[in-house]
C-alpha cells in the first residue's frame, strides 16, 4: 500500500472533479492536503471536512493560480504556516469552449496563465520547499486529449494543454537534479461539472464505452486520482518528464 504519511500535498482546483478526487486520494494515503480553490469556497470546505474525517490535516486556501502573485502568496503561506511541501498537483484549468477564430486575445492570455504558466510559477515559488538531497518531491500536472487531438470548440484549451506537456518536460531538465519529479497525467473523458459543458458532450459521453477497452466501465475522477497517487509516491521515482495517459485505451484508435 502507498504510504504518504508525513507528506504535504497542494492540489489546485481541489474543490471539485479530478482535483477533489485527487485531494481525497492523497489524504487517504496519509498526506496532509492544502485545498486550493478560487470561487467554490463551500465545496472546498466540504473537501477539507472529508480530509479531516480521514484523519489528516486540511488547509483551505483561496488563490487564483492564473495570477503569479496569488501563487507566490499561497506558497509563502504554506511555507510559513505548514512549513513543508512535498507534492504539487497542478489541476486547476480554464479556457471556455469556443471556436479558435472566435477567441479573443484575452481568452488566450487567461487560458495560458492558468493552464500553463501556473505550473511554472508553482514550481518556481515552491522550489525552496520541494528541493531535497534525499527522496523525491513530486509535481503532477493534469492534461487532456485536446493536447494532441482536435476537438470541437476546444482549440484554446487544447493548445494550452500541448504547451503544458512540453513545459513539463523542460521543467524536468531544470529541477530533476534537485530532487523533484515533474510529470503530466493526461486524462481521458471524465464526467465533471466542466466537461458536461463541452459542446456535443452527450455524444462524447455516449461513445465512451465503444472507444475504450474496458467493457461497460467508464473512466471516473477516482480512476485518475489513483494514478495521481502513484505519481505522487516513491513508486514513480524513476519516471521523469513523462506524460502518462489514463483513458482505458480510448485514444489509441479512431
Amino acid at each position: 500500500m502507498i504510504d504518504l504519511s508525513k507528506k504535504v500535498a497542494l492540489v489546485t482546483g481541489a474543490s471539485r472533479g479530478i482535483g477533489r478526487a485527487s485531494a481525497l486520494r492523497l489524504a487517504a494515503a496519509g498526506a496532509d492536503v492544502v485545498v486550493n480553490y478560487v470561487t467554490s469556497q463551500a465545496a472546498a470546505m466540504e473537501v477539507a471536512t472529508e480530509i479531516e474525517r480521514l484523519g489528516r490535516r486540511a488547509y483551505v486556501v483561496k488563490a487564483d493560480v492564473g495570477e503569479q502573485e496569488d501563487i507566490e502568496s499561497m506558497v509563502d503561506w504554506i511555507g510559513t504556516t505548514v512549513g513543508q511541501l512535498d507534492i504539487i498537483v497542478s489541476n486547476a484549468a480554464t479556457g471556455g469552449f469556443r471556436p479558435l477564430l472566435a477567441a479573443k486575445v484575452q481568452h488566450f492570455h487567461t487560458t495560458i496563465n492558468t493552464n500553463v504558466l501556473a505550473l511554472v510559477h508553482l514550481v518556481r515559488a515552491g522550489l525552496p520547499l520541494l528541493a531535497r538531497e534525499e527522496g523525491r518531491a513530486k509535481v503532477i500536472a493534469i492534461s487532456s486529449h485536446g493536447s494532441h487531438m482536435a476537438l470541437p470548440m476546444y482549440g484554446v484549451i487544447g493548445g494550452s494543454k500541448a504547451a503544458l506537456e512540453s513545459i513539463a518536460r523542460h521543467l524536468t531538465l531544470e529541477v530533476g537534479h534537485r530532487g523533484v519529479n515533474v510529470n503530466v497525467l493526461k486524462a481521458g473523458l471524465v464526467e465533471t461539472d466542466s466537461t458536461r459543458n463541452i459542446p456535443f458532450a452527450d455524444q462524447m459521453f455516449a461513445g465512451r464505452t465503444e472507444k475504450a477497452m474496458m467493457g461497460n466501465r467508464v473512466l471516473t475522477a477516482d480512476d485518475v486520482a489513483d494514478v495521481v497517487l502513484f505519481l505522487a509516491s516513491p513508486l514513480s521515482d524513476l519516471i521523469q518528464g513523462e506524460t502518462v495517459t489514463v483513458d482505458g485505451g480510448a485514444a489509441i484508435h479512431v
